[in-house]
């Protein structure tokens, strides 16, 4: 294979072959132009007329396409300018193609980099981040491989080459625009390398404009970073969140420490700038994270500084957004009952400005998310908004989302319908609300591939922004006690969207989703399926059984402490040693009561053997193996499986097969690797050994390389990794540990994917012992749903936290002991874990020893 040249060098070898090729082409010119002086001189002034047209009409044609290739950039901008983002993409892409004619390479550097910056508004990130790499004449490289690789030699290169590059104002403009959407694909590290090339670009050049901006987005990463961080952190009850909700909640801890950092940027930015737009944009972007870390003395003062400025921006796209921005700060700092902020009547005449000035300047985005938040003004400017109000609300909504349908906006109109479906609710009308509801559900599901490929940083938002949406729906057809069967499948199927929605969400991929699979049509009959799903003021749970219809009960929530806080407690006393006394069984009798003693008799009645759990929230932290009756654990009553969705993880009976095991495990402790030593792994590699035929990979043995080696050479049945792990809400910190490498969730889909592509036989259970999940982390245990979709094999055997290595070792040599089919040949994985379990808790009572160990996915 030929060596890959660097950047500079491909970019030399072009600009070498340019000038060749137009010398070449200039030495034909001279020998064509004297023969045609020697034809002159022999020809009639006629005839010489006559050649000379040829000529004139070539030089007419190229500067006929040096004015097309013109217009064209300056009918892109304004386009853009406009709000008119896709029409945008079309015409610099043909000004790219004029400029292409022309050997105009800079023209056409700057037509990618225009159309980069318009697919980033549309938000099509790998794709915009795709054309910025070819702008820079990268083609052998894919955005979306490069941002979730773990190899940093592969974005170390990309920046070196990059760097090669002679400075220019051009090259400054597209490191930015680089660095920007690598942020909205969430390598935040790579963004960040990216956006300090393009100010060392700029500080060079003496170009304050281009640094100004640099700065901006530099602000931008670190309040990613805080946002981030304060998802993983975040205890709010965002269920209750309404479409006009501010996301302001001011932070502590590290979240504010980011967040100061992003404001020190913001400082510098509009310091550094020499227009009254770019110090604008910075200083409402810095009031945001004064919100953020509270600093509202500060905050307030910078407000009329701003306001001083902002009346006199010049009519555009930008100085619209800016004062979008503002208003919605300020409504903020109203919702926060600050004193001395503005009045509603002065925030509605801030919106009423935008909207206007957006419709004059043709920018329906603007104008619609103007529209929209005057609609949300008006029916939160009273606690009990009167008749009139709530009128005026629904018809400012309604045109907000007439503008969005008309441009296609997708990622607006699911706000506008929310907000309509939340206003009609309020004046109880529940059909209509309905109707908008599933509209807004309809249009979140369109949108299901743009979500997982925007930033992970979305999923700050997605939890006030998009969660309460399907949970506010199923709220309204749960409403009565006596729900029809159409409501109670429609709820169902939105709890599974909602399932599906948020690993797409975590994962940034487009899941694979079936059509839901409902066991009340029999392809489990000794199974039954829960779906709980918390709501502002209760539990709803869904029950599905084999061949009856569904049925629903809820129960509502104590007012006297959060639902997140007290599951929390729960988990904490489960993993305690020690957890068996009495605080833990009346925390632990409490949520069996919420979740299945309204139907035990029902249960007992249909000869349920296996309880499937499709979890919601904070309830994926508690093993339900461990609920408490009042007499005895749950796990003592049915074998217990968990779903992220029946529409992702179907039931399939295990192959009538041998198990096959490749067991890969690391006991001693890894050089540089802040971790102890797991010294039982040794035992329970031996004890698997013994009762399957496996192959064993060891400590050193166990690299990455070798695993993958192994999984491609044989059809194993089973793959049981025993190492250092962790379940994340972040998938770059959801990995188990290979001797010499993490594997992170979505390195390990890729491993096993090569396996896929060379063999027809799936892996049936994966399992990971002696994982975790990351104790700060609330929404941690969404990571091992997310391995267990994104794995690829049919089951998931993990532990939610690390157990002892005696403990563990005796379950997995009792777990694969029932499995084998030569001890049982009808037993399922769950049952094979009950039991196993079951033969722990008979030893060792405390939940601590057994209760973290989960299956996930295909409990058959």
């Amino acid at each position: 294979m030929r060596p890959r040249r660097s950047l500079a060098q491909r970019l030399t070898w072009r600009s070498h072959h340019w000038i060749k090729a137009k010398l070449a082409k200039g030495i034909i010119l001279i020998v064509l132009a004297l023969l045609t002086m020697m034809i002159v001189l022999a020809l009639s002034k006629e005839q010489v007329s006559a050649l000379k047209a040829p000529g004139t009409q070539l030089i007419s044609q190229a500067d006929k396409v040096t004015e097309t290739a013109t217009k064209l950039a300056t009918q892109g901008q304004k386009l853009y300018e406009a709000g008119q983002f896709t029409e945008a993409v079309e015409v610099w892409q043909q000004a790219a193609s004029a400029y292409t004619q022309l050997d105009d390479f800079e023209g056409v550097t700057k037509s990618q980099i225009n159309m980069a910056e318009a697919l980033q508004a549309l938000g099509f990130y790998p794709r915009a981040c795709n054309t910025l790499l070819q702008a820079f004449n990268i083609t052998d490289l894919d955005c979306r491989a490069l941002v979730q690789s773990q190899e940093k030699q592969l974005g170390d290169t990309l920046l070196e080459d990059l760097e090669q590059i002679p400075n220019s104002l051009t090259k400054a403009i597209g490191l930015r625009s680089l660095g920007n959407v690598f942020q909205k694909l969430d390598n935040l590290e790579l963004s960040q390398q990216a956006l300090q090339l393009s100010l060392n670009v700029a500080k060079k050049l003496h170009s304050p404009e281009n640094e100004s901006a640099a700065l901006l987005s530099l602000g931008n990463i670190f309040r990613a970073w805080g946002n981030r961080t304060q998802a993983s952190l975040d205890t709010q009850n965002e269920i209750s969140s309404t479409p006009w909700h501010c996301l302001y909640s001011p932070s502590l801890g590290a979240p504010r420490k980011l967040y100061q950092q992003a404001g020190v940027f913001y400082q510098q930015s509009a310091t550094t700038s020499i227009s009254s737009t770019a110090w604008v944009q910075a200083q409402i972007n810095r009031l945001n994270v004064l919100l953020e870390t509270n600093a509202l003395s500060e905050a307030q003062i910078l407000i009329s500084q701003i306001k001083s400025k902002i009346k006199d921006l010049p009519p555009s796209r930008t100085g619209a957004y800016a004062r979008l921005n503002l208003a919605q700060n300020l409504i903020c700092l109203k919702q926060a009952n600050v004193a001395h902020a503005p009045s509603w009547t002065e925030i509605a005449q801030n919106l009423a400005t935008t909207a206007q000035l957006a419709r004059s300047i043709g920018d329906q985005r603007t104008e619609s998310y103007a529209q929209g938040y005057l609609g949300g003004l008006y029916a939160q400017a009273q606690s009990q908004p009167d008749t009139q109000n709530l009128t005026y609300a629904q018809n400012l909504t309604q045109q907000a989302l007439t503008l969005a349908q008309a441009i296609n906006a997708t990622d607006i109109t699911y706000l506008w319908q929310w907000q309509l479906g939340y206003l009609r609710r309020f004046q109880g009308d529940n059909k209509g609300a309905i109707a908008a509801y599933n509209q807004a559900v309809e249009t979140l599901q369109s949108l299901r591939s743009e979500l997982s490929a925007t930033s992970r940083n979305v999923q700050f938002s997605f939890q006030e922004r998009v969660e309460p949406v399907y949970r506010q729906l199923v709220d309204l057809l749960l409403q009565t006690d006596q729900s029809s069967q159409k409501n109670l499948k429609q709820a169902r199927d939105v709890v599974e969207a909602l399932q599906v929605a948020e690993l797409e969400n975590l994962l940034r991929c487009n899941l694979q989703a079936a059509s839901p699979v409902s066991i009340e049509r029999g392809s489990d009959p000794t199974a039954a399926v829960i779906y709980p799903i918390i709501l502002e003021n209760r539990i709803e749970v869904i029950l599905s059984l084999s061949g009856q219809p569904l049925r629903h009960y809820s129960h509502s929530l104590p007012q006297e402490q959060n639902i997140e806080d007290l599951l929390q407690t729960l988990r904490q006393s489960i993993q305690a040693p020690d957890s068996a006394g009495p605080g833990f069984l009346k925390s632990s009798q409490l949520l069996y009561d919420w979740l299945l003693k309204p139907v035990e008799a029902d249960l007992n009645k249909s000869g349920v053997k296996t309880l499937v759990f499709v979890l919601d929230g904070a309830l994926r932290q508690i093993p339900m193996a461990a609920l408490h009756d009042g007499k005895q654990f749950l796990i003592e009553k049915y074998a217990v499986a968990l779903s992220p969705s029946l529409q992702l993880l179907q039931p399939r009976p295990l192959p009538d097969m041998q198990l096959k095991v490749l067991a890969a495990g690391i006991s001693q402790k890894i050089p540089g690797f802040n971790a102890p030593a797991l010294p039982e792994v040794k035992d329970e590699l031996a004890q698997i050994s013994q009762v399957t035929t496996s192959v064993v990979l060891r400590d050193q043995e166990f690299t990455r390389t070798a695993l993958e080696s192994e999984i491609n050479q044989q059809p194993f049945s089973v793959v049981h990794l025993a190492t250092h792990g962790q379940f994340s809400s972040n998938p770059e910190q959801t990995y188990i540990r290979a001797w010499d490498e993490r594997i992170n969730v979505n390195q390990l889909r890729n491993l096993l994917q090569t396996r896929e592509s060379i063999t027809t036989n799936v892996i049936e259970l994966l399992v990971l012992s002696a994982c975790d999940t990351a104790s700060s982390d609330r929404r941690s245990a969404l990571g091992l749903a997310g391995v267990a979709v994104r794995a690829g094999a049919r089951s998931t055997l993990a532990s939610l936290w690390q157990v002892s290595d005696d403990s563990t070792a005796f379950l997995m040599e009792n777990f694969y002991k029932k499995l084998s089919k030569s001890s049982n040949s009808t037993i399922t994985k769950a049952q094979a874990l009950q039991s196993a379990q079951l033969e722990i808790l008979h030893k060792h009572p405390a939940p601590f020893q057994w209760a973290g160990f989960v299956l996930v996915g295909n409990w058959l």
